[in-house]
C-alpha cells in the first residue's frame, strides 16, 4: 500500500473507530476535584458541597493540593494547575475527575499534560465552559468524558440545581439519561445518529487549527454560550464554516444563549435565527431548547457516545445507542 493509500485508510480507521468509555463509576470509587481554569475566591462552601454530595453517594473524594491557589486570574500558576490535574490522571484509585470551575485557563496547560497513564486506565473528566478545552483533547485521545455542572454550580439550596445534579449522578454512575426536548419554531426537522461532541462555543472556535480540533464528520454537534455579542457568535460560526467545521456534521443540538450583551448597533433577529441563517448551506437537524450550559438546568451529556437525534414539529429526542 502506498502511504496516501495508507494515510486514507487510517483516516478512515480514526473517524469510524469507537471511543473508550471509562468504567462508571460504582459506591467505593474515589474522584479528584481539580481546577485547571480561573481562580476559586470565596469558593470554599461550593467545594465542600461537593465533597459532601459525592460521599452522599458512597463515593470517596480528594481535592487537589493546587485547588485554591492564586495566581492573578488562575487556580494557580499553570504548573501548579497542570501539576494537580496530571497527578488526578496518572493516580489508578482515581475513576473521575471533576473540575471545580470554568472560566479561562485550560488550554494553557493542554500541551503541558502527558496522556500515557490515563489512557492505561481512563477516568471521567467532569466539566463545562472552559473545560471544553480539555473534553476535544481527551476526544481526540479516543475516550468519552462528561459535560456536566461543576463544584461552583452548587447552591445553598441543591434544590435549585437538583435536574442538573440528577442527570449528572446518573451519568457517572452508567445510567445516562436521554432528553425529550420542547419544540421550538427554529428547529430543522430530520432524523439522525452520530458521536455526540462539542461544548462551549468560544473554546471550539478557539481550537481551530490544532490538534485539539474536533473532526465534526459524521457527527452530532453540541453548542452552548455565556455572555457574547450576537455578532461575536455569528463571526465564531461564520470562521468555522469557512473551515470546513460543519462539512460533514450530522446534527446540531444547541443548548443555552445565556446572558447575550446587547450591542449599540443591534443585530436585527433572534440568536437561534442567527445560527440558523449561518448555517442556511447545510440540511441537517438542528434542535433548539437543549437544557445544557450556563444555566441552573444543566443537564449531563456523555461527549463521545453515539446518540440518535430526532426532529420534528412535536419536538426532539436525543437518545443514546
Amino acid at each position: 500500500m502506498d502511504l496516501s493509500a495508507q494515510n486514507e485508510s487510517d483516516n478512515s480507521i480514526k473517524m469510524t473507530s469507537k471511543l473508550i468509555q471509562p468504567p462508571y463509576l460504582k459506591a467505593g470509587d474515589t474522584v479528584a476535584i481539580v481546577a485547571p481554569s480561573g481562580i476559586l475566591k470565596n469558593r470554599e462552601r461550593e467545594v465542600q458541597q461537593a465533597l459532601d454530595l459525592l460521599k452522599s453517594w458512597g463515593l470517596h473524594a480528594i481535592v487537589g493540593k493546587h485547588v485554591f491557589s492564586k495566581s492573578n486570574h488562575f487556580a494557580g500558576t499553570d504548573d501548579e494547575r497542570c501539576e494537580d490535574l496530571q497527578n488526578a490522571m496518572d493516580d489508578p484509585k482515581i475513576s473521575a475527575i471533576w473540575c471545580a470551575r470554568g472560566g479561562y485557563g485550560t488550554v494553557r496547560i493542554l500541551d503541558k499534560l502527558n496522556y500515557t497513564a490515563f489512557k492505561k486506565k481512563p477516568k471521567w473528566i467532569i466539566g463545562y465552559s472552559d473545560i471544553t478545552a480539555l473534553h476535544n483533547q481527551i476526544h481526540n485521545e479516543g475516550f468519552q468524558s462528561l459535560h456536566a455542572l461543576m463544584c461552583v454550580s452548587l447552591t445553598k439550596d441543591l434544590n435549585d440545581v437538583k435536574t442538573a445534579v440528577s442527570t449528572f449522578k446518573s451519568a457517572i454512575f452508567g445510567q445516562p439519561e436521554d432528553y425529550t426536548l420542547e419544540a421550538s419554531q427554529y428547529n430543522r426537522e430530520g432524523e439522525t445518529s452520530g458521536e455526540l461532541i462539542g461544548g462551549n462555543l468560544t473554546m471550539l472556535h478557539t481550537m481551530l487549527g490544532s490538534d485539539t480540533s474536533l473532526d465534526t464528520s459524521g457527527k452530532i454537534l453540541f453548542i452552548e454560550e455565556i455572555g457574547e455579542y450576537k455578532y461575536h457568535i455569528d463571526r465564531m460560526l461564520q470562521s468555522m464554516k469557512r473551515a470546513g467545521y460543519f462539512d460533514n456534521l450530522n446534527g446540531l443540538v444547541v443548548g443555552d444563549m445565556s446572558r447575550m450583551r446587547k450591542n449599540t448597533t443591534l443585530w436585527g433577529t433572534s440568536v437561534e435565527q442567527l445560527i440558523l441563517d449561518a448555517l442556511a448551506d447545510y440540511d441537517f437537524p438542528i434542535t433548539f431548547n437543549m437544557p445544557a450550559g450556563h444555566e441552573k438546568d444543566n443537564r449531563a451529556l456523555v461527549l463521545g457516545k453515539v446518540v440518535d437525534l430526532k426532529v420534528d414539529k412535536s419536538g426532539s429526542k436525543l437518545a443514546y445507542k
